[in-house]
């Protein structure tokens, strides 16, 4: 799974990509980053200070049928606010999966002689 983490407001927030197989998707998740512990980390050079928590956003992108649409998915018992900045920049990371998986259908797709 990769992650980015970006910050807003005092506030960390991370995304992660990563293939959901029960729904044949890619699945892009925004949740806010945790600290990492400290002592895991301490002798790793360059260690990232927050990791990804529990997701409150995902977006499912399906990459085997062109015509299922993207769907985003709410999970979570509580209320999160999330500013118009970072839900923006999750967002754009949603629309660039939904590109690569198209393309990539595209190019998968037999010719038709």
């Amino acid at each position: 799974m990769s992650a980015e983490l970006r910050e807003h407001a005092g506030r960390h927030y991370a995304i992660q990509f990563h293939y959901a197989l029960p729904d044949d998707s890619w699945a892009v998740e925004l949740s806010k980053a945790v600290p990492a512990p400290p002592a895991a980390w301490a002798e790793t050079p360059n260690a990232a200070t927050h990791l990804p928590g529990p997701a409150f956003l995902v977006a499912l992108i399906p990459d085997e049928d062109p015509d299922l649409e993207p769907t985003v998915r709410i999970y979570s018992p509580d209320e999160h606010v999330i500013p118009y900045e970072i839900m923006q920049w999750f967002m754009e990371q949603v629309s660039g999966q939904v590109e690569r998986c198209r393309i990539a259908f595209e190019q998968s797709e037999p010719e038709v002689k």
